[in-house]
């Protein structure tokens, strides 16, 4: 068998350490997502598998980061579009379950885990960048491919939610 030597072979080292370095964020971002750890494994893995498949059409002048994240973006929404299908087809798989709670062992990081999981996609895929995974504005809105003026609304929305939503559970626990 031939070994791969060279720049072919110095660019499939530097994508898998991209990857594997990624890997904690790609999760953390996934679960903002998923709003379960199951489901964020799950993404992240379909998310690296396209990574690898697709690994030619990485832009090297780009950040292998934000790459990542708009696959675990796309994949999500491929998998939210998979469930509306089912759902007209079945009923759905969360009848009758309840949500897992956080794995979270502090009362606000479960408030803040369930306050986040309120909030509609556009919402908590722009916190889970911007406030979870530390991205600026720009590299936010380039990775979801919108406007930063429709970040910063959308930034703004949620912010507002989850402090609306806190402050209640706070009281709640009064």
């Amino acid at each position: 068998m031939e070994e791969t030597t060279g720049p072919a072979r110095s660019a499939d080292v530097e994508m898998s350490e991209a990857i594997v370095a990624a890997l904690p964020r790609l999760r953390r971002f996934a679960r903002t997502l998923c709003r379960n750890a199951h489901d964020a494994d799950d993404l992240v893995q379909l998310s690296v598998e396209r990574a690898l498949r697709n690994w030619a059409q990485y832009r090297p002048e780009g950040n292998p980061l934000h790459w990542l994240y708009g696959i675990v973006r796309h994949a999500w929404l491929d998998e939210l579009r998979a469930r509306q299908r089912r759902q007209r087809l079945f009923a759905p798989a969360e009848f009758g379950e309840e949500s897992a709670a956080a794995a979270d062992s502090t009362l606000d990081g479960i408030a803040l885990q369930r306050a986040l999981a309120t909030l509609p996609d556009e919402q908590r895929l722009a916190v889970g960048l911007v406030l979870v995974e530390g991205l600026s504005y720009k590299e936010a809105a380039d990775v979801l491919d919108i406007p930063i003026g429709t970040l910063t609304s959308r930034l703004a929305r949620a912010r507002s939610a989850l402090a609306a939503q806190l402050d209640s559970a706070a009281a709640e626990s009064r």
